[in-house]
Formats: C-alpha cells, sequence, structure tokens
C-alpha cells in the first residue's frame, strides 16, 4: 500500500450520510445510509451537499481524544496528569510517541494524521464536483465551495501545527497514479492554508440562523487566519523572531476584533451555555447525559458515584492563579503572583483570594460542590490512597464537570467543544502585538478587558516586553485553561523542557482532629512524571507512514 492510498482514493462508490431525522438543531445530525455511485451524489443537489456536510466530522471535536473517553492534551502537559493508568497518556509522558501510536489508534498523532487526511480528500471532492453538481438559484453553492475551502485550511493547520510541513493533496487522485509524495515546507503548507482563507472570505456568510449554527462563517475564518498566523510567528516556525510574522499575526486578530464579538458577561460557565456573544464557532451538540463516559470516566470524581476521576489538575497549573487582596467590600484591588513576598499568600488557606478563575476551572479540597463540600483527604469521598481511581492531585477539573452532571440522576448540562471564543482572540493579539511592538497601551488594553470580565486588576503599567510576555503566557494558560490549547502553546514557544519536564506536584491535605486542614504541596510518583525533549516540539510522522513511503516522507529530527 503506498502513502496515502486510503486517504485520497475515493472508491466507485461514495458513502453519503443520509438525514432521516427531522431534527433541525445540528446540520450533522446525520444516519449512515446507502453506498451510491459517485456520479449519483453529485447528481443530486440534496445528496451533495449532505456530503459536504460529511467534511465537518473530521475536525478535531473534543477534549478527551487520546483515547475513547480518558486522555486529553491537558494530561500531555503541565495542566493534568492522568490519575488512572491510561496507556496512551502514559506512554505519551515517556516520550514513547511511536508507542502510542501503535497502540492506539486513538490520539493525537496516528489518528489525527488519518483524520485530517480523510477530510481533506472530502473537500479535494466536492470542490472538485462544484462545477456538475446541477445547483437552483436558491442552493447554496457558494456557501459550501467556502466552507470546503476553510475546512481543507483548518485540516491542514491541524496537521502543521503538530508536524510541521507535510504533503499538500489539492486534488483526487485517480487509482493508478503515483502518490508518493514528499513532505512540503512548513511555510509553502502554511501558504497554502492562507490561499484557502483568501477563497474562503470571499465566499462565507457572515452568519447564519439557528439551524445552521456552528458552520463556518467570515468570523470563523478570520478566527482561524488569527490562529494559524500566531502559530507561523512563535519561535518553533520563526526562530529568527521575524518582525513581519509577528506584524500579520497581530493585523488577523485585530481584523477579528473589529467583527463584533464581545466577553460573555460570566466566565465560570463558559463552556456550557447554548449560544454566547464569545462564541465564534464551536461544536454543536446536546446536552451530554450523566452516563456519558466522557463526564463519568474522565472527570467527575468517585465520590460523586463516577467510573473514575481521571482529569486531575496538577498543583504547577493551580500555582499559576494569583493571589489577590480585598477592600471591605470584597472587591479585589491587587493581585500578585503567589510566588511573590507581597502577595499575601497563605500556604494553609490555599485557595483563599485566588483569581476567580481557579473556582471555575478546578475542583479542590473543601470547594462547596453539588450540595456537599470535596473531601480530598485520605479516606474523605472524594480521595483515598489506596484506590487508583480516584484523583492523583487531590484536584479535579471543574471545567470538564458542569455541576448538574450527577451520575444516575437526569440532570443534563451543555459541555461545548469551542473552536473560537473571543477571548482567545484578544490573548492572540495581545501576544502579536507585544512580540511587534512590546507593551503598547491596546496589549494592555486586551489583556485587561480579560481579567476585568473576573473581577481582576489591570496589569501593573511599565512592564517590559520580557515582562509582558510572561504575563501573557500566564494569562493564556489560566484562561483558556484546559481548552486544548496549552499544549501546543507550550509546543510553539519551545518551551516544553522548561515546563512539561520539570517535577509535578500535587497537594497533600489532611484533616485534623478540629475539622480543620494542614496542606503540603507533594511531589508526585515517578508514573506522573513527564520527559520532554527538544525534538518534542514537533511529533514524529506517524512510523507505518514513514515505512509505506519507501524512504520518501521524511521524519521529523529526532525521532
Amino acid at each position: 500500500m503506498k502513502l496515502f492510498t486510503y486517504k485520497i482514493l475515493f472508491p466507485v462508490a461514495v458513502m453519503v450520510l443520509l438525514c432521516i431525522s427531522a431534527c433541525k438543531k445540528d446540520f450533522l445530525e446525520r444516519t449512515p445510509g446507502v453506498s451510491l455511485p459517485e456520479e449519483n451524489v453529485f447528481a443530486k443537489t440534496t445528496l451533495a451537499t449532505q456530503f459536504a456536510d460529511n467534511a465537518y466530522t473530521f475536525l478535531v471535536d473534543d477534549y478527551a481524544r487520546f483515547d475513547t473517553h480518558r486522555g486529553s492534551t491537558s494530561q500531555a502537559s503541565d495542566e493534568a496528569v492522568s490519575g488512572t493508568s491510561n496507556s496512551s497518556v502514559r506512554l505519551f509522558n515517556q516520550g514513547l510517541y511511536h508507542d502510542v501510536s501503535n497502540v492506539n489508534a486513538l490520539n493525537d498523532i496516528l489518528d489525527i494524521w488519518k483524520r485530517e487526511y480523510e477530510g481533506i480528500r472530502v473537500t479535494n471532492m466536492m470542490l472538485s464536483k462544484m462545477d456538475i453538481v446541477p445547483w437552483a438559484a436558491t442552493d447554496p453553492r457558494n456557501r459550501i465551495e467556502g466552507e470546503m475551502h476553510y475546512l481543507r485550511a483548518f485540516f491542514y493547520f491541524e496537521l502543521i501545527k503538530r508536524f510541521g510541513g507535510v504533503p499538500i493533496v489539492d486534488r483526487v487522485y485517480e487509482t493508478n497514479e503515483d502518490i508518493d509524495f514528499p513532505r512540503n515546507t512548513y511555510d509553502e503548507c502554511l501558504a497554502f492554508i492562507i490561499k484557502d482563507l483568501d477563497r474562503a472570505d470571499q465566499l462565507l456568510p457572515a452568519n447564519y440562523d439557528g439551524a445552521n449554527n456552528g458552520r463556518a462563517t467570515l468570523g470563523g475564518a478570520a478566527a482561524l487566519r488569527s490562529r494559524v498566523l500566531l502559530y507561523a510567528a512563535s519561535k518553533l516556525n520563526n526562530d529568527s523572531g521575524d518582525p513581519v510574522k509577528w506584524r500579520a499575526a497581530s493585523n488577523a486578530a485585530a481584523k477579528v476584533m473589529g467583527m463584533g464579538y464581545s466577553l460573555q458577561a460570566t466566565y465560570d460557565d463558559i463552556l456550557n451555555v447554548a449560544e454566547s456573544p464569545e462564541y465564534i464557532m464551536i461544536k454543536i451538540r446536546g446536552p451530554r447525559v450523566a452516563t456519558d463516559n466522557k463526564i463519568v470516566d474522565f472527570a467527575q470524581s468517585p465520590g460523586s458515584n463516577s467510573i473514575s476521576g481521571s482529569m486531575n489538575p496538577t498543583q504547577n497549573h493551580v500555582d499559576l492563579y494569583e493571589a489577590v487582596k480585598k477592600d471591605g467590600t470584597g472587591k479585589i484591588i491587587s493581585s500578585a503572583a503567589i510566588g511573590d513576598t507581597n502577595s499575601g499568600y497563605n500556604p494553609q488557606a490555599p485557595y483563599d483570594n485566588r483569581d476567580p478563575r481557579l473556582s471555575a476551572n478546578v475542583l479542590y479540597n473543601d470547594r462547596a460542590w453539588q450540595g456537599r463540600r470535596l473531601q480530598m483527604w485520605d479516606g474523605g469521598k472524594d480521595y483515598s490512597s489506596t484506590n487508583t481511581i480516584y484523583t492523583a492531585t487531590r484536584y479535579y477539573c471543574r471545567k470538564y464537570w458542569p455541576e448538574p452532571y450527577i451520575r444516575g440522576q437526569s440532570g443534563t448540562a451543555l459541555l461545548n467543544f469551542v473552536y473560537f471564543r473571543y477571548a482567545e482572540v484578544l490573548l492572540n493579539f495581545a501576544e502579536a502585538k507585544n512580540e511587534y511592538e512590546g507593551p503598547v497601551d491596546s496589549v494592555y488594553t486586551a489583556i485587561n478587558l480579560i481579567r476585568t470580565r473576573v473581577g481582576m486588576p489591570g496589569l501593573p503599567q511599565g512592564l517590559s516586553k520580557d515582562e509582558m510576555r510572561l504575563r501573557i503566557r500566564n494569562e493564556r494558560a489560566v484562561e483558556l485553561a484546559f481548552e486544548d490549547h496549552r499544549w501546543y502553546d507550550i509546543m510553539r514557544w519551545k518551551i516544553g523542557p522548561q515546563v512539561v519536564a520539570q517535577p509535578m506536584y500535587g497537594m497533600n491535605v489532611v484533616r485534623n482532629a478540629n475539622g480543620t486542614f494542614t496542606y503540603s504541596r507533594v511531589l508526585l510518583p515517578n508514573a506522573f512524571q513527564k520527559v520532554y525533549l527538544d525534538h518534542m516540539h514537533r511529533y514524529p510522522i506517524p512510523r507505518q507512514e514513514v515505512q509505506k513511503s519507501k524512504g520518501i516522507l521524511l521524519q521529523n529530527p529526532g525521532w
């Protein structure tokens, strides 16, 4: 079998997703139907449209994907560890990326390589058939063509952010054509992505009605361009620090900032609302029931009757949230890193007077939750030192565990996968602008909008460019916690050896006889420590892809 054979070529019969449901809320809620000859699919606008809609299913669309329901990029970074013995995450943490991709197909390497090229295949096929579909005047031809360019750009970005330059496949290949392709450079892939986004800009609408919510829009294309150019300007892809690339990233984010989006008034339900002025593009899905393994076998405490709580934030992550001081009315008037001697941080009351986003993102000892207080001491309802299904760090992830989710009860809630939200765009702008011009007023304004939302004071004036860079990075870690950003931020900044390979800590909690608690920061066992070497800023190309290319597809250095 040659490289890409299973990804680029279509069989004679094309699988079409036929909608046999009357559901109006999700345009991707299709039920697999029958295989139809290619000419039949593109001879009818309804079938052609459904074929195009199928391309959306190849987008990355959930936080837990290192295996079916227990592993996430948060557990690969410094954000969290996997509390249970999850093979994918364990091997990944040991730097055995090839073993992960061979053992488990549902991971961030092999699965993504296959998945994105399968999506590219669908978009290439649809684009090649646009002129033969019998479109009527009222049919969404322009919208579909724009979506295909947008989605193809998105698929390629997901590839290059992990692997660097990859082979560009821009058309459908016939059975007997040579399909062993060498890798294109990162910059060639970047240019291809931008060209697709330029075309999408000419064809996509500004917004949709509710029935089509979640489709690509002009805002979605602008947000993707912002992220693409931010990554292109970052150290991994711009080692010389070329300011032109930072200027392009800054301008792309600024464009989104002029499109009418705004921050949601509340932060603690940022993933849990059906609509938001902050949402630019999200994965549309109905409420997950309380028995969904992505909830009960990933986020929830076994003390709440779940299967296991494997998504465990680290003390390293918790330490990133600033300590705050308040006035007599409870208003936050100042803040500082907990290591600052003037911060007022009390290690024996570690969760008091902290950035409010800590309690929005992390569940900790004695926190009020679901009508009781969480018990993270040994023998408490939410922790046991002898039972590995409980948290390894004495923390659970509140962001993945909406409070209405109680196993065995009927309560449901939304847990959206957010592709783009406005706060990320503000952070993109601040980072790029600071790298290009330094900490000018617009950088402060963008960051302070995010901080003000949760009652945090603005950043102190007079920061240097280097100081501002560190503050922006910390702000991204806190604001975008557990939203599938931190791991890739670490890779593009090339700071993995300093951040991921450092010792990982948890919290020890002792309940005293009088009901008070004693807290101590503890080093996690070796099983939760992580390896990150310099060559790991990019993933290895899946070994099987390299092997079947007969030496044409070159592996990334170090792998």
